[in-house]
């Protein structure tokens, strides 16, 4: 078994684990992540991409609305790589009640978030494809983030300030030594090696998970899964965030991201054990459609990409099992006050939006008990990427393949949009990824598969869903951990088809049935995917084996 010391470690690569990472690299704590697949997979990876403006929880939840605000202005200045400045409308259809517009702004007022009410008119001008039938709007600034980004930009600078990604290492156990866990037993998924890592400080930042995690102390953590679901349309069918002027319901909010709009959610309570397991349900698919139609009528004609969910990270504040104190907000708990137990801290509840806040609360936690008095700077510390425009270079590529580039990583982009031609070949048309970006990917964003390409990239998130790319996309993969001693591009390819299979397969009708059968017949009659597996256990007898 190998082992490794460090300060603190850090269970879980969503966003949370992430700004936990970063913020513990820069005050100077030695911290390692592991995550048991790659980072932002979870949680994190499966809701809008809705940079809140606190304004949707303002009637319902003063205090989350404030933190969002708050943050929203935080993640603009620290973020822009990730932050897509869309503003934000709260329409009023005609069965809502226009009383509630007053209501509405009063309560953002109070929390401190502007905004301004525009009539029908004004409204359609802002956003022609919003619902032509309402009464009236009250414009907010919404935003889009885009989850992926943000974790592996948070990834990205803590490894540069001396952090550690220890991604696919799955926890397996605490180290419990006299009554004090000092660290965590883990496996790494990939090669099967047992690895320890002793720390004074350990962080269960598992989010839904984080009940399994406490168990391994004998501690129980009350989580109250909850399901959301969102579908993707094919292109970009609004230019501002659309939401209901009501309290929060099910299929209330259309976001534009990146090129597709995406309508959400639902919200079913799912059994504990149910979720790694959860899928789309028809009966939400026809929610979805129905109250997206209604924020956006072009919605309804539109060919729908692709059906994913999620599950919230509700937690319990008292142990209670009846849901009656289930909280929304941030859960932070040192278990050496709450249970006897030093060395260890959980963090829970949140929500994307506010995942920085919850980095720094856990971190000052995690400083106190290790004595340090450094301080946070991560609400003023730009992110890698983040310097977009300031530094970036001039370069010879076309302008749609630089803007996405300079878009997705901001100055880093100026690291591989040289002149090489075939660091400019274009690996995925739907979204201008180039060879360059991918390889990128895999030696600086630890991206190890398609599939974690596709997080850093949006490879394979277009129109095609990886058809014409991916093909391409492992042959890069192949050549890249070749160097690495790490072969696998064949499993790999299989997986990432297998996922975007998954999502096409709740909505497979017209176009996305087309689709699919197209991208069968492609990869089954013409390049054999379903040999891929069979050469792959040949490559000692075939080493030079090609995609």
């Amino acid at each position: 078994m190998r082992n490794i010391e460090t300060d603190a470690v850090v269970i879980g690569g969503g966003a949370t684990g992430a700004g936990i990472l970063r913020d513990c690299a820069l005050r100077g704590i030695k911290a390692i992540l592991v995550e048991r697949d790659d980072i932002a997979n979870g949680t994190t990876g499966r809701n809008h991409g809705l940079l809140h403006s606190g304004a949707r929880y303002a009637v319902t939840d003063g205090r989350s609305a404030t933190e969002c605000i708050a943050e929203n202005r935080i993640l603009k200045h620290i973020a822009s790589h990730c932050v897509e400045e869309t503003g934000g409308l709260f329409l009023t259809l005609p069965e809502d009640d226009l009383a509630f517009q007053d209501t509405f702004i009063t309560s953002c007022t109070a929390a401190g978030i502007e905004t301004k009410k525009l009539s029908r008119d004004q409204a359609l001008k802002l956003e022609p494809n919003a619902n032509p039938g309402m009464l009236g709007a009250v414009r907010v600034p919404d935003g889009t983030l885009d989850p992926f980004r943000l974790s592996s930009s948070n990834i990205l600078d803590a490894v540069e300030h001396g952090g550690q990604l220890l991604n696919y290492t799955k926890v397996v156990g605490l180290i419990i030594e006299q009554g004090v866990v000092k660290g965590v037993n883990c496996v790494d998924m990939k090669t099967g090696e047992a690895l320890a890592i002793r720390a004074q400080q350990t962080v269960n930042a598992a989010g839904i998970w984080g009940q399994q995690i406490a168990e391994y102390a004998d501690l129980s953590i009350k989580m109250f899964p909850a399901k959301g679901s969102l579908l993707i349309m094919d292109y970009r069918i609004n230019s501002m965030v659309l939401n209901r002027c009501r309290k929060p319901a099910d299929a209330d909010i259309l976001v534009p991201g990146d090129t597709v709009s995406l309508i959400g959610t639902t919200s079913k309570k799912v059994p504990y054990e149910d979720i790694d397991t959860i899928k789309v349900d028809d009966d939400e698919i026809d929610l979805l459609i129905t109250e997206g139609e209604k924020l956006a009528p072009i919605l309804g004609k539109s060919r729908i990409l692709r059906a994913y969910c999620g599950v919230r990270p509700l937690i319990s504040v008292s142990g209670d099992t009846s849901g009656r104190n289930i909280t929304r907000g941030i859960v932070i708990r040192d278990h050496k006050e709450t249970d006897g137990l030093p060395g260890f801290v959980t963090v829970g509840g949140g929500k994307l939006m506010t995942y920085r806040l919850m980095a720094e609360m856990t971190t000052d936690l995690v400083a106190t008990n290790l004595g340090s008095t450094a301080c946070c700077v991560t609400s003023e510390k730009k992110l890698p990427g983040a310097a977009r425009g300031e530094h970036s270079l001039p370069v010879k590529v076309s302008v749609p393949v630089s803007a996405s580039a300079r878009y997705r990583h901001g100055e880093r982009s100026d690291g591989f949009l040289n002149e090489s031609s075939k660091s400019q070949a274009v690996i995925c048309e739907c979204e201008m990824i180039t060879r360059g970006e991918l390889e990128y990917a895999i030696n600086k964003l630890n991206a190890r598969s398609l599939v974690d390409l596709r997080r850093r990239t949006r490879l394979g998130m277009g129109p095609c869903q990886g058809e014409v790319c991916a093909c391409r996309a492992a042959d890069v993969l192949q050549e890249s951990l070749s160097v690495k001693g790490e072969v696998n591009v064949a499993n790999d390819l299989d997986e990432f088809l297998q996922a975007r299979w998954k999502g096409v397969l709740p909505v497979l009708w017209g176009d996305a049935l087309r689709e699919a059968d197209f991208t069968y017949w492609t990869y089954q009659g013409l390049l054999g995917a379903s040999s891929l597996k069979q050469i792959k256990h040949m490559d000692e007898e075939v080493p030079d084996y090609e995609v």
